[in-house]
């Protein structure tokens, strides 16, 4: 791939280019740990300047024609359609594979998912109207969806495109201006997303500033009207405690640790092939990935099998090629992580099922793995993984198994696999879960609300809920009739 320089400060129109006394950091491929490119990064100095070209912005913005909102997030739709259908080394799809370790196809599935959020949103707000009640005589009541003024958007480097895109297009939707900070790791990709969107919206709508959560991220707590925030629960935490004394609204999409349940009426193989996508997707590395297996002692021996014959098929390497199942993880130390906590949880009594996969020599690789009957203590199965791992603990009682999923704390997303439809909705009643997957992997929409709860976070991206997040609403009295 060409060497590549770009920059991380885009405000009111104008990108930075002048280093002065701002640094660059170098932009690393998992694949090979080879730089590739370099990112300027902002200052304090650069993030009040943004926050300030937005709330500039911002009257003009929200009181823009809901149908000229909605034509510009169709436009960016179809832009980022016309992206995702590219794959040459130039494209976008291809960056994206390079800097985040994800594979090509699951490059593309991103760029055009991204879309799919402009587009919802779009619906959404053509759809919403005033609220009116005529149930007071004399009196009628008006609700008005207001927007509520500038948006932080905060993302992390695992879906470095359709994250954001998720919260801009709700923040954008709703009448909102972005000051938007993205992950060091994956920057690049970020970056091509609010370079394309600046391309549909007037200056100073959308700014985007790169930098340390210091310089960039705690300047904007105290300004901002609402931060919309992916990222762990421990830095959740510290977001929450700032913006606390203002009251500032957030949506916080923090940790997962979703329970993957098997039920004892499941057939085997589906619940085996559900578990490779809801585990494997983007290398392991997904907050609703599946984080730990829960199965009945009646289907072990053949869970195990089904298991140990579909896993060790994976093919790990290069995800820009198409024989590749599995990438490499974005932070260089990840793999070593991995390992630790597939070996913390043998050394608790469990047994890897999967003997080790053959492995790049260079870049950030690590090996599918799962421990069968992990201790439930261990941190593979009660902490967030984030990788290509997780334990696998048999239960003889379904009711101890659903307690341990809500034990855990986290609450963003859960699977359950069985071919009884009446006994899932059942068991997803159980969950302490804001998503659930029923036999399916991929039960995320961009017209459903999006979030968890516990310490999986506060409020929902995706659905009217999303967009009402970026709102608040103003009720009016009229008086009616002459007293």
């Amino acid at each position: 791939m060409n060497q590549l320089s770009d920059s991380g400060i885009r405000i009111g129109g104008d990108v930075i280019t002048d280093a002065g006394e701002r640094r660059r950091i170098d932009a690393i491929s998992p694949i090979d740990g080879a730089v590739f490119g370099d990112v300027l990064q902002g200052t304090a100095d650069d993030a009040l300047r943004a926050v300030d070209v937005a709330e500039r912005s911002f009257r003009s913005w929200s009181t823009t024609a809901v149908e000229e909102r909605v034509s510009t997030l169709r436009s960016i739709a179809t832009a980022l359609r016309e992206e995702a259908a590219a794959t040459d080394e130039s494209s976008w799809a291809w960056l994206l594979s390079t800097e985040s370790g994800k594979r090509l196809a699951e490059a593309q599935g991103e760029i055009t998912f991204s879309a799919v959020y402009f587009e919802a949103f779009a619906d959404l707000l053509e759809a919403q109207r005033d609220e009116h009640f005529s149930v007071i005589p004399g009196i009628t009541h008006r609700v008005q969806p207001q927007a509520m003024g500038v948006v932080a958007v905060i993302t992390p480097w695992n879906f470095p495109v359709s994250i954001p895109a998720r919260k801009i297009a709700a923040a954008l939707a709703a009448g909102c201006t972005v000051v938007f900070r993205a992950a060091e790791l994956a920057a690049l990709s970020s970056l091509r997303l609010s370079a394309l969107i600046e391309r549909f919206v007037p200056a100073g709508v959308v700014n985007t500033v790169l930098g340390s959560p210091a310089d960039v991220v705690t300047p904007w707590l105290d300004r901002v009207d609402c931060v919309s925030f992916t990222g762990s629960t421990r830095v959740g935490r510290i977001i929450n405690a700032q913006i606390a004394p203002r009251f500032t609204p957030a949506v916080m999409e923090l940790g997962g640790n979703a329970s993957f349940v098997v039920l004892d009426d499941a057939d085997v193989a589906s619940a085996v092939d559900t578990l490779m996508i809801a585990k494997f997707r983007n290398n392991g590395q997904s907050c609703i990935g599946a984080n730990n297996v829960l199965i009945p002692r009646r289907l072990e021996a053949d869970f195990r099998d089904a298991l140990t014959a579909a896993a060790p098929a994976l093919v790990v390497g290069d995800p820009r090629d198409a024989a590749t199942d599995l990438g490499p993880l974005a932070p260089a130390k990840d793999p070593a992580r991995i390992a630790d906590l597939v070996s913390a949880a043998t050394a608790s009594g469990g047994e890897t099922l999967l003997s080790d996969a053959e492995l790049p020599s260079r870049g950030h690789y690590a090996a599918p793995q799962f421990v069968m009957n992990a201790h439930s203590s261990s941190a593979l199965v009660s902490d967030e993984v984030f990788g290509p791992a997780a334990g696998i603990l048999v239960y003889d009682d379904l009711a101890d198994a659903l307690a341990l999923q809500r034990a855990s704390g986290y609450g963003l997303a859960s699977y359950v696999c069985t071919s009884d439809e009446s006994r899932a909705d059942a068991v997803a009643a159980e969950f302490r879960a804001g998503i659930i997957g029923i036999n399916t992997a991929t039960p995320n929409y961009p017209g459903a609300p999006f979030g968890g709860i516990g310490l999986s976070g506060l409020g929902y991206e995706g659905g009217r809920q999303g967009l009402e997040a970026h709102q608040h609403f103003r009720t009016i009295a009229t008086r009616t009739e002459t007293p």
